[in-house]
């Protein structure tokens, strides 16, 4: 197997026919644009339902009842999802990417009309847990195929591309489900979804038409499954679990299942991560947890807009444009910083993105106060803009550096289906130990937000670090 010792700033290939072809011109037009389109689209699905299933959660309560089940039905979903993200490398490689996106896109369809009919909470649950492992394929093909379908030349910006759905996610999710909500329509908000994933599965058939896979039927890595699969149940179970010592251990429990998958993982020959993240001295791994640092930044999006409105009386609306603002940075800064060629350029942007990203979240939460008047929240905005730009300007280099880490095909899907991975895992341990902290403030809104930011701003300053030891010649 040949792999390169670092992953960061790989070159362009210099083969390149013509001189427009490594620009969006030609990334955006043809088959070229087909395959983009399927690729952002999936991701979006995933991205936007998350948020888009919180707003219609008061209707649906309110219809069919179970809220004791309330925390579940997200928890379902993204439990499902992470499982379904450790198989995208192996579907991808037996049956290729037209069988893969056209069975990802069917599944996430049965789930939102299993939604869209449930007549209880419980079954309501069962749809969502289907949902996710759709969604999971969905959003880990984003950037697996990205390797295997287009040119390395275009990798950056199809990267891009694909990153910038999870912010316009945050963008559209809550206004779209709101919506629905508003018009008492939910049912037909899931069956919606489900409509539009059959289309999709249709374009992505045409799309990916002519290619296959190569048949090979990898074994599932039971030993390192197992481990994994655990940890996300035991952290993501701490969201819902009593604020306290039952909090706490299962954090911990979740903890000592991830170091365990890890240990089995460096011992085993059949991995879920490509086996040169264990090889001593190669940058891999740590593009893993700069990724999860990005990832752990994106959720205090989930919090601003309650911030916003109990700190500073604005309204729903004004805190919830507010809360976008971090995903709007995210995503303008990465449309820029693809265009970046040199290798140092990158370096320097990969770097620089977990800095930035951390210096605006202790801005952020060290400006909570009661009462807060306007020039606070323009500094606040200022701020998340500022953590914004920090995320998009490594993101999708980030991406790339992963896809660049090997030139066997086999390794290459596992090291791009494991950034959706890392990702997901980070957004579950990050929403459980922001719960609770934010437990932690107890009557006082201020020392909740204040604790919440800065606890994730920690998380972060983790990525600091890491990117500095991933850009490493």
């Amino acid at each position: 197997m040949n792999d390169r010792s670092s992953p960061v700033g790989t070159a362009e290939p210099t083969n390149t026919p013509v001189a427009y072809a490594d620009r969006w011109s030609d990334l955006l037009s043809g088959r070229h644009l087909a395959i983009v389109l399927v690729m952002a689209s999936g991701v979006l699905l995933y991205a936007m339902n998350l948020y888009f299933t919180a707003a219609l959660m008061p209707s649906i309560v309110a219809d069919i009842g179970g809220q004791q089940y309330y925390a579940w039905v997200t928890t379902g979903f993204v439990i499902s999802a992470i499982v379904a993200s450790l198989f995208v490398s192996r579907i991808l490689d037996w049956k290729g990417p037209a069988l893969a996106y056209v069975a990802a896109f069917v599944v996430f369809a049965l789930g939102a009309a299993a939604n869209a009919a449930s007549p209880t909470m419980e079954l309501l649950i069962v749809g969502r847990v289907v949902q996710g492992l759709g969604g999971g394929l969905l959003a880990g093909l984003g950037y697996a195929v990205i390797r295997s379908a287009l040119p390395e030349r275009h990798w950056a910006r199809a990267t891009g591309v694909v990153s910038a759905m999870w912010g316009l996610g945050t963008l559209f999710g809550p206004a779209l489900g709101g919506l629905f909500a508003e018009l008492g329509l939910w049912r037909w908000s899931y069956a919606g979804l489900a409509l539009v994933s059959l289309i999709f599965a249709i374009v992505a058939q045409r799309s990916f038409a002519g290619t296959a896979g190569s048949g090979h039927r990898s074994p599932v890595p039971v030993a390192s499954l197992i481990p994994l699969v655990l940890a996300t149940i035991a952290i993501s179970l701490s969201a819902i679990a009593p604020i306290g010592w039952p909090t706490l251990a299962t954090i911990g429990i979740g903890f000592v299942l991830l170091w365990l998958f890890v240990v089995v993982e460096r011992r085993s020959h059949n991995t879920i991560l490509p086996r040169i993240t264990y090889r001593r001295g190669n940058a891999l791994k740590w593009v893993y947890l700069t990724v999860a640092a990005l990832s752990a930044g994106v959720m205090v999006e989930n919090f601003i807009p309650l911030f916003g409105q109990q700190l500073a009386g604005l309204s729903p609306l004004i805190a919830g444009l507010l809360g976008a603002v971090l995903s709007l940075a995210w995503v303008i800064a990465q449309l820029f910083v693809v265009s970046v060629s040199s290798e140092s350029g990158r370096r320097r942007a990969i770097r620089l993105g977990p800095l930035l990203l951390t210096a605006g979240l202790i801005a952020y939460g060290l400006l909570q106060t009661e009462n807060a008047s306007l020039t606070t929240v323009a500094i606040w905005t200022a701020v998340l803009a500022l953590a914004g730009i920090g995320i998009g300007l490594a993101w999708p280099l980030l991406g790339v550096a992963a896809m660049s880490s090997t030139t066997d095909p086999a390794e290459g899907g596992k090291a791009a289906a494991a950034i959706t991975t890392t990702q997901l895992i980070a957004f579950s341990i990050t929403s459980a130990v922001a719960g609770t902290l934010m437990a932690a403030g107890g009557d006082s809104v201020a020392d909740a937000a204040r604790y919440v930011s800065l606890g994730i701003a920690l998380l972060t300053l983790l990525g600091i670090f890491a990117a500095g030891i991933a850009t490493r010649k």
